[in-house]
């Protein structure tokens, strides 16, 4: 599951360990309890994902394996100051998944990264319900459908989706569409 909002999603700023908003917290609230039961709770190590487990009633750990891209000196920045302080770094950011001009790691970097820890996590008994950065769902999807990382920026991840895998021994399986709650949520 992705996390709630933050001001830092609002302005399109690259993470800076920025706490939920109000808005964000009260929309987590409103959706604990919808989710499935899980044998193990998870979060990505940010401030955001670690407030959203616990504004949805998860006592969610956080695992480093699954913190979001490292991206150097543009931590805190906005895409656009980025933009227009580094056009041509941020132009092949965007077009070269192997590149990492901000000086943190690159999208293969990222996606091989969560891959690892799918490898690992396919072999835990029972469901995990993690609550992860966008960027860490996008590589999950890459990494279990053997895409090429430059997919990684044609994935839309919205604030408390779900995204769910299934599998094991290196073969996932994607579904799509699930919302939070309802008949299908067990």
């Amino acid at each position: 599951m992705s996390p709630a909002v933050n001001a830092s999603l609002r302005q399109a700023r690259f993470d800076d360990d920025g706490s939920l908003d109000a808005g964000g917290t009260a929309r987590a609230r409103a959706a604990a309890g919808s989710l499935p039961s899980a044998a193990r709770a998870l979060a990505s190590p940010s401030a955001r994902c670690r407030e959203t487990a616990e504004a949805l009633g998860l006592d969610g750990v956080p695992v480093p394996e699954l913190a979001g891209l490292a991206v150097g000196r543009w931590r805190g920045r906005t895409l656009e100051e980025v933009g227009a302080a580094e056009p041509a770094a941020v132009g092949r950011w965007l077009t070269d998944p192997g590149c990492a001009p901000h000086g943190g790691e690159s999208l293969e970097d990222l996606c091989g990264r969560v891959a690892r820890w799918l490898d690992g996590a396919g072999a835990v008994a029972g469901r995990t319900l993690a609550v992860v950065e966008p960027d860490v769902v996008r590589a999950a999807v890459v990494a279990a459908l053997g895409l090429p990382a430059g997919v990684f920026w044609r994935l839309d991840v919205a604030p408390l989706s779900v995204t769910e895998l299934s599998g094991r021994g290196g073969r996932w399986n994607l579904r799509v569409g699930r919302p939070p709650a309802g008949p299908e949520a067990d």
